[in-house]
């Protein structure tokens, strides 16, 4: 690795301006292609050189990629492709409409939900905010899909654990950072939270989830 980058000629100096851009963009389709996540700009700048206006290149990179089926996505701090949306149910029916082991159940995007907007929080938290228990089995779930991990111990007695989301929840739900998730009134107008007056979120949590 460390010879390879040693040879790799960045700079481009001996190629006229055009060609120059080509190459970098190429190099950049390149490495996000192969990539299995998001990649972040140090990632790129490694082929392309510390001078080159990254920005500039991804949007003209981003153009070309127009009337394609996929385009670059600014995601979780770096940038990833991602097929559009339009294409969604082509995708479900060519993989024959399986689930994936990304699906989610609803109480599990509920107690998810929760974590995102209000972490670090506990799992006692989460349950005074929902009225109900939520299990332990329910958390190590999500947990085993990198969408949460484990954030600091709480002043509460007991000092529980909190729980925060990673950046594997940015890349699932295509965000740069955490302040792209919609706000609160937004998710309500969608039917998706429905605040009460005795607590903050009303999330119910099926009771099979209780411990």
């Amino acid at each position: 690795m460390a010879d390879a980058l040693e040879t790799l000629d960045t700079e481009l100096a001996a190629l006229p301006q055009a060609l120059r851009w080509r190459e970098w963009m190429a190099r950049v389709e390149a490495v996000l292609f192969a990539a299995s996540g998001p990649v972040t700009r140090e990632v790129l700048l490694r082929v392309v050189g510390r001078d080159c206006p990254l920005d500039l290149l991804i949007g003209d990179l981003a153009a070309e990629l127009s009337g394609r089926p996929y385009e670059i996505a600014r995601i979780a701090g770096g940038w990833q492709f991602r097929t559009r949306s339009q294409y969604a149910a082509a995708i479900r029916v060519a993989c024959g409409g399986e689930e994936t082991s990304r699906d989610m159940t609803r109480n599990e995007a509920l107690v998810l939900t929760i974590i995102a907007y209000m972490q670090p929080v506990t799992r006692g938290g989460i349950a005074r905010l929902t009225g109900r228990e939520v299990s332990r089995d329910l958390i190590a779930r999500l947990h085993r899909q990198a969408l949460i991990a484990r954030g600091p111990r709480s002043p509460e007695p007991g000092a529980p654990y909190t729980y925060v989301t990673t950046p594997g929840f940015l890349a699932q739900f295509g965000l740069e950072t955490l302040r792209d998730l919609p706000d609160l009134e937004a998710l309500e107008d969608a039917g998706l939270l429905k605040p009460r007056n005795d607590v903050v979120l009303d999330l119910p949590v099926a009771g099979e989830e209780a411990d």
